[in-house]
């Protein structure tokens, strides 16, 4: 029996200028998720926690707050994009495109604008993207362009962490 080792995530060597990224994991928004998020921020806007406001907005329903849309749609991205980065270095050209709403289903995905050798780690590139986040009825509801360090493949920090047991796991030892 052999070791198949799990998704690593990308290196810097592994992107390339024009790649599309369509990450896996859809996620559907819920009302605890949005209460809990904007109260967890100290977000005081109660177009998002709370009921009546929201009914009377011009949407009818309380908003998802934006920062969750934004962190889901980051941590969507995470798997192909920067699972193996060291650092954010910017988010730029942020933009709110659309409301969300508890029970909508996002999903994003990002392409590659341009990837460099680090000059001051040799060990690490930099890498450009924009991601952008639809809902499920295929409307675009953010999108934003993110910068950040990045692993190259053999770099010393990106080895793997994980623990080798004194036996190997077997069919026998199950």
């Amino acid at each position: 029996m052999a070791v198949k080792a799990g998704w690593q995530g990308r290196f810097y060597e592994d992107f390339q200028i024009g790649d599309v990224y369509q990450h896996p994991l859809g996620r559907t928004v819920t009302e605890t998720d949005n209460s809990w998020f904007t109260l967890l921020t100290m977000n005081t806007n109660q177009a998002h926690f709370n009921a009546q406001v929201g009914q009377s907005s011009e949407f009818g329903r309380m908003l998802v707050v934006s920062s969750l849309t934004i962190a889901i749609a980051i941590g969507q991205s995470v798997t192909d994009t920067t699972q193996n980065a060291f650092a954010n270095l910017g988010l730029d050209e942020l933009k709110l495109t659309a409301p969300v709403f508890a029970g909508d289903t996002i999903w994003s995905e990002s392409i590659v604008l341009s990837k460099r050798e680090s000059g001051s780690r040799p060990h690490a590139g930099i890498v450009s993207i924009r991601t952008r986040t639809l809902n499920q009825d295929a409307v675009e509801v953010l999108s934003f362009k993110r910068t950040f360090y990045v692993h190259k493949r053999d770099a010393d920090r990106a080895r793997s962490l994980f623990p080798q047991a004194a036996e190997p796991l077997t069919l026998e030892n199950s």
